[in-house]
């Protein structure tokens, strides 16, 4: 009991859980029981949640309204992940696209990633890894558009530039700076195999026989005037 003419020591108040700011992420996945466990998780972390087991319904939605994030599974029934990337142009998507898979290889990643998706997360994966990698994604793709890069690549001219997407552009930045994979990753909000990937398929763009070899052919570039 409090002593007379004292108040009562409040209770200590324990910090809220992270919550979503009710983005809507889509979900894309052709089995219904996983579908529905996702969407419980996300709508439970605060996010909106709209799911598709079918491809087609989620390629005429996309066309209507953009998602902060999309969740899709690469190996799916008739129109597989890859597919439904070349349907919505997703290169072009505004927004970061996660793709699972529990039969990861490297050219089923490089085609992924070339047909616009953003990561690759492999299966089997844990609920609250799910969850922060979504929220990096976001926090990645919302600072890819609205933040400088630390290198100027985006404003240099040299001979094969041309072919490189902007994705690549950033982390040809990032490799001209030093960085690792994995510190590449970090800046980028991407894992370091996803670098990986975009690593070789830059070299392969611009006939680079090696990292130091696309550095040289960086830096012996001009600024464009």
């Amino acid at each position: 009991m409090p002593a007379p003419n004292q108040p009562a020591k409040a209770e200590p108040t324990l910090p809220e859980p992270m919550k979503a700011d009710g983005s809507e992420i889509f979900i894309v996945d052709d089995d219904p029981i996983l579908a529905d466990l996702l969407s419980q998780l996300f709508r439970s972390e605060g996010f909106r949640v709209t799911s598709f087991t079918d491809g087609g319904q989620f390629a005429a939605a996309a066309k209507r309204r953009t998602p902060a994030c999309l969740i899709m599974d690469v190996f799916m029934p008739g129109r597989s992940g890859l597919d439904i990337l070349k349907d919505i142009n997703a290169e072009s998507y505004r927004a970061p696209i996660l793709i699972m898979t529990g039969r990861a290889s490297i050219p089923m990643a490089v085609e992924a990633i070339r047909s616009g998706a953003f990561d690759i997360l492999e299966k089997p994966f844990n609920a609250a890894t799910l969850v922060q990698r979504v929220r990096e994604l976001m926090a990645a793709w919302t600072a890819r558009h609205h933040a400088s890069r630390r290198t100027n690549v985006g404003l240099m001219e040299f001979p094969g530039i041309e072919r490189l997407t902007q994705r690549e552009r950033e982390v040809l930045a990032e490799i001209t700076a030093a960085s690792s994979n994995k510190e590449a990753g970090r800046t980028l909000g991407l894992s370091p195999r996803t670098i990986e990937v975009h690593r070789a398929h830059i070299m392969m763009k611009l006939g680079a026989k090696n990292t130091a070899d696309l550095v040289r052919l960086v830096l012996s570039s001009r600024p464009v005037n």
